[in-house]
């Protein structure tokens, strides 16, 4: 199947899991972008949602489709989050942040009652680190000093676009920090989270309730009961 047919697959799941009405925090990303038309769609029906966006992209989708948006001030009390990644772990760990959106994605998960992350089966790997690196967003100033703590663990390149580095939504810079396979994903997130001018880190560890994977035509579930099921 088509990697985007896999996408649409995937996040057209996801909408079964939305509440009769209520807020939901819209994700960002190419898989994502199909479960915001699938909501405008529910809203022209008469369904009552709001959104609360994690990039200036989704606000920007979810807008021009029709569908009524929170500011970003927040706090929001956030019923369902539907986001993509960039890698999944067999523990259902994750690595986003492929479109520079991880420190809003990660506000949004946290203020949500349950997240449910939609990827197409090119996704999965069996540890964190064996097919993306690991985004880090780093405050510009100072940014190659906190590029030097980062190769502590790993080897860090500046995102750049068009021959200028790659700014965030909120104005800061991103590195791209190869690790190979993580063995303690949790313990690199806080190692990197403690390090001088990292804003924050593209690691979600214990962050997903629900694992939508799209395979050929069909879609599986997993989640982290499952998860504990399979080691018992």
């Amino acid at each position: 199947m088509d990697p985007d047919q896999n996408k649409r697959l995937a996040a057209e799941a996801a909408l079964s899991y939305l509440p009769e009405q209520g807020v939901v925090g819209l994700g960002t990303g190419s898989t994502v972008h199909h479960f915001i038309v699938g909501v405008a769609a529910l809203v022209r029906q008469g369904r009552q949602y709001v959104g609360v966006a994690t990039s200036e992209q989704s606000r920007a989708l979810a807008t021009s489709l029709g569908v009524p948006m929170l500011d970003d001030a927040g706090p929001w009390d956030v019923l369902l989050c539907v986001d993509g990644a960039d890698e999944v772990s067999e523990e259902l760990d994750l690595i986003k942040g492929g479109g520079g959106a991880h420190t809003r994605e990660k506000i949004v998960n946290f203020a949500a009652r349950k997240n449910v992350i939609v990827v197409d089966e090119r996704k999965l790997s069996k540890r964190l680190g064996e097919r993306w690196a690991v985004p880090v967003e780093v405050l510009p100033f100072a940014h190659r000093e906190t590029a030097r703590l980062l190769a502590a663990h790993g080897t860090p390149t500046l995102r750049s676009r068009a021959g200028a580095p790659f700014r965030t939504d909120s104005g800061n810079y991103v590195y791209d920090l190869a690790t190979g396979p993580i063995e303690k994903p949790r313990e690199l997130d806080i190692h990197l989270k403690t390090t001088p001018g990292v804003v924050e880190t593209g690691l979600f560890c214990g962050r997903a309730d629900v694992v939508l994977v799209a395979r050929g035509s069909h879609v599986e579930t997993r989640t982290a009961r499952d998860f504990g099921e399979r080691l018992s």
